[in-house]
């Protein structure tokens, strides 16, 4: 892939719209732009000043294509770092493809996925971790989502990393340099303050790396897993919280026969709640197989909602026997919190309510029917998220390939800590460090290769 001929790409989402945006970056994106432009002032585009927009006519000789905005950004200050053009023309299929052949006829070539994000990087406008962030930001689905892709975006995880990484070089470089005087045998780097160093970067790594773990859930959404006996209200449940009428809802036992779908946003925190077939015993080969589907999307989920219909539950047999029932749920998947719904509280008495929650142990009161107790549902899940670092604004690692890096620097620094702790010789501490070095350049991208650039890029999209 050259990075130095000029590219071309559809930014906005691919369709037809009210306006479209096609992109041009590379050294003769205004020269190549001005060659087909027609400017209904007269003007010349390239002699025009950077951050300036010009209305005008996209032309091939005499053949006008369309009335259209051009937008000129001048090296270095634009996206990429190169001279950029953005033409906003009409969103018709017929005119985008009509203005990209043209270019493609005159000097330029379809961008790559990311490509114009991987110029950014390569000419220091973004570091890897920003540039990554910037296809979080455009795949974000959720308030939470938005906010820790914005502050990646904006330098928050790069700066920390960047800090820690330049104070670890800074004895790095002292240690060295105690190599190179050996024989005069000499301590340049104040082993106490370099311990103290050791322990607040493994403190800060620390943190980082337990952030993922709600940071992986942010970013991906939380599967939540809804079951229990057929014609407890399980669909019922699933139309309250999408508040639609999603799953086909019967009073007949086993309509739900495969599982159903949908995600929403709760408190900012994105739950993908996963309606089951009812899992009983039966002859039915379809709803076989349906059941099976259920404990696999159990499998597959982080939280399970356990249903029973209240109106089941008025004797002490019948809620023992529940009870039972979530003895098993919680000894077959023990790693899985499991939330206890009594559903159609609505048509059971005060009296019988009250037997059910003495009975059984944070079970919830509830009516998919009518609402009440649906908030108190979604007030649980969130108590499940630890947010608090969220909330206070703190970074939160959502990447994998960075949560990746985190664990080796932190492995490489406990190492550190121990040759110090026994008295290592600078000579192989500062292997380890450069190892610990290696891992923070990793997640920046002051160290990099092809294969992780193509790796990166090809998941974002080709105007991006």
């Amino acid at each position: 892939m050259s990075h130095t001929d000029n590219i071309i790409a559809l930014a906005t989402a691919s369709g037809s719209g009210a306006i479209a945006v096609i992109r041009i970056s590379g050294p003769d994106a205004i020269s190549i732009s001005s060659n087909h432009f027609k400017s209904v002032s007269g003007k010349v585009l390239a002699d025009q000043a950077t951050h300036t927009v010009h209305l005008g006519h996209v032309v091939e000789g005499d053949r006008i294509l369309d009335e259209v905005l051009v937008t000129i950004f001048k090296n270095p200050n634009s996206y990429t770092g190169e001279n950029v053009i953005e033409i906003s023309c009409h969103g018709s299929l017929y005119i985008q493809q009509e203005i990209i052949q043209l270019f493609l006829r005159n000097g330029c070539r379809m961008a790559d996925a990311g490509e114009f994000t991987l110029r950014a990087f390569l000419n220091g406008k973004l570091d890897l971790s920003q540039a990554e962030a910037v296809a979080d930001l455009i795949a974000s689905d959720s308030e939470a989502s938005h906010k820790i892709a914005m502050q990646q975006m904006r330098g928050g995880f790069s700066n920390e990393i960047k800090l820690l990484r330049d104070e670890l070089l800074n004895f790095a470089s002292l240690i060295e340099l105690e190599l190179d005087f050996a024989e005069e045998d000499v301590e340049f780097a104040n082993r106490d303050e370099f311990y103290k160093l050791i322990e607040r970067i493994l403190f800060v790594l620390k943190r980082l790396i337990d952030s993922f773990a709600v940071g992986n859930v942010i970013k991906n959404g939380i599967p939540v897993a809804i079951v229990g006996e057929p014609n407890v209200g399980k669909s019922t449940l699933l139309n309250a919280l999408l508040n639609e009428e999603r799953a086909i809802v019967s009073e007949i036992a086993g309509t739900t026969r495969d599982t159903i779908e949908d995600e929403i946003s709760i408190g900012g925190i994105g739950f993908r709640f996963i309606d089951t077939a009812g899992i009983r015993e039966t002859e039915d080969v379809v709803e076989s197989i349906g059941i099976k589907k259920t404990f696999e999307k159990i499998e597959q989920s982080q939280v399970v909602i356990f249903l029973a219909d209240s109106t089941n539950l008025k004797t002490p047999k019948t809620i023992n026997s529940f009870k039972v029932e979530i003895e098993k749920i919680k000894n077959k998947y023990p790693q899985k919190p499991l939330i206890i719904i009594a559903n159609k509280a609505d048509v059971i008495s005060i009296e019988e309510q009250n037997a059910i929650t003495h009975s059984i142990e944070d079970v919830l009161l509830l009516s998919a029917k009518t609402g009440q107790g649906v908030e108190l549902l979604t007030n649980r899940l969130l108590e499940l998220i630890n947010t608090g670092a969220l909330r206070n604004n703190e970074t939160i690692v959502t990447n994998t390939r960075h949560y990746d890096a985190l664990l080796k620097a932190f492995e490489e620094i406990q190492k550190v800590k121990m040759g110090l702790d026994t008295g290592l010789s600078g000579d192989l501490l500062a292997i380890d460090i450069r190892q610990a070095l290696h891992h923070f350049g990793e997640i920046t991208g002051e160290i990099t290769t092809d294969d992780l650039l193509g790796n990166i890029f090809a998941n974002f999209c080709i105007g991006k």
